[in-house]
């Protein structure tokens, strides 16, 4: 998770463990097909590694929601959606980060009224922010107003293609066409799917995990207990993983040689290891890890939650090399229309930093071509796209314009 450019592409928001605590009314929370349909089709796009779909809230709307598998709630992140739609019966809770510090106040709603074109949902609240402490929208340069996690998934069979970023939802018992695709066993905990794994490790060591299935995490793999027990691998660089209520989550970048996902055997893997003396974890289900989207989005997905099952059929993707930011930055983009793209930190004896680049400037134009005309994910391709290659790059800093050559550099 390395906050905005280079590992917040994995940028896992951690709310897995922060809103365990939550527990909303008795009623069974899940969203239904309309009775018109068999099945429901969802376009989503794909931004920065998370799936955005759009949803109504209470007839008001539409709002861009992250689908996240590592959320056991609806979780509303943009606080001015108090003022726009009606929320009664609401209550206050306290939500502590991962890291030491205060607590934070977060609303919880009554059933609220969501609709997806074609899915209804039933008995569904939500845990409203009061503060937008994650800064979704500036990361994905787009508005974020929250994360649709297990209601979504609990009751429906969803079919998530990467490839034509449509979403098929239906009854589990209306599943079809699954003789070409490979069933992964999932167990359900917490309201959370988890694969049991054998990881390859440098050097050739097999050690088994259990890792939370997080569509929700930009990453390929996270290993949380892989310092303490193992050490970390001979090549490593230190990266700033993303953040939680209280402030940024440090780790270190490294790879894995090969992760199993049943018959599968995805190798070289990009991997981040959270620093055990920083992060104070108090996970429900203990696990070793998460597996993100940065491998998921390899596949045809299906999630069966109702009988345990994840389903795959590998896509065009599936055996594209594994590429991490070569050029040391990390940024985001600001303003009101989110065209302005501002570094937020620069890693030390990276690319970025050899030049002098610093946190608070603004990139302008790369190969002179403005980035206001490119988005963000255009970017995030450029600066991870080929060891040694050279860019143009126009920077606003200190009140003037500069042009600087930076070079990438592969580093790990």
């Amino acid at each position: 998770m390395l906050a905005l450019q280079q590992y917040f592409m994995s940028k896992r928001i951690w709310l897995t463990a922060i809103l365990c605590c939550i527990i909303l009314s008795s009623f069974a929370q899940h969203f239904v097909v309309n009775s018109a349909h068999k099945n429901v089709t969802i376009p989503f796009r794909l931004v920065r590694n998370m799936v955005v779909v759009k949803l109504s809230i209470n007839d008001k709307g539409p709002y861009n929601f992250i689908l996240d598998t590592g959320v056991g709630i609806m979780i509303i992140t943009e606080p001015k959606l108090i003022d726009s739609i009606v929320i009664p019966n609401k209550r206050t809770i306290k939500l502590n980060g991962l890291a030491e510090g205060e607590d934070y106040e977060a609303l919880v709603t009554a059933p609220l009224n969501i609709q997806i074109p074609g899915i209804n949902s039933e008995g569904v609240g939500a845990a409203i922010l009061k503060q937008d402490y994650f800064n979704l929208s500036g990361h994905v340069g787009m508005p974020i107003h929250g994360l649709l996690g297990y209601d979504f998934f609990n009751a429906l069979a969803v079919k998530i293609n990467f490839e034509d970023s449509i979403i098929t939802v239906c009854k589990p018992e209306d599943l079809s066409k699954l003789r070409k695709m490979h069933k992964v066993p999932v167990s359900i905990e917490n309201k959370k799917p988890y694969l049991e794994t054998t990881i390859t490790y440098p050097g050739g060591k097999k050690v088994k995990n259990k890792l939370v299935i997080d569509i929700g995490a930009g990453h390929p793999l996270s290993l949380e207990n892989l310092i303490s027990g193992n050490g970390l691998p001979p090549k490593f660089i230190a990266a700033n993983l993303g953040v939680a209520l209280n402030g940024p989550i440090t780790g270190f970048i490294s790879r894995m040689e090969e992760i199993d996902m049943g018959k599968y055997k995805i190798k070289n893997v990009i991997t981040s290891f959270p620093d055990v003396d920083y992060i104070k974890r108090n996970f429900v289900v203990p696990r070793d890890g998460n597996l993100g989207i940065g491998i998921l989005k390899r596949f045809l997905v299906i999630f069966d939650y109702s009988n345990s099952a994840l389903y795959l059929k590998p896509n065009r993707t599936y055996k594209n090399t594994f590429e991490f930011d070569m050029s040391g930055m990390e940024y985001f983009a600001g303003g009101e229309d989110y065209r302005h793209l501002i570094i937020s930190r620069v890693s030390p004896g990276s690319p970025a930093a050899d030049i002098g680049l610093e946190k608070g400037d603004e990139i302008v134009s790369i190969n002179l071509k403005p980035v206001s005309e490119m988005g963000i994910e255009e970017v995030d391709g450029v600066f991870k796209s080929k060891d040694e290659r050279s860019l143009l790059l126009e920077i606003y800093h200190d009140k003037k314009y500069d042009k600087v050559i930076l070079t990438l550099k592969r580093r790990i």
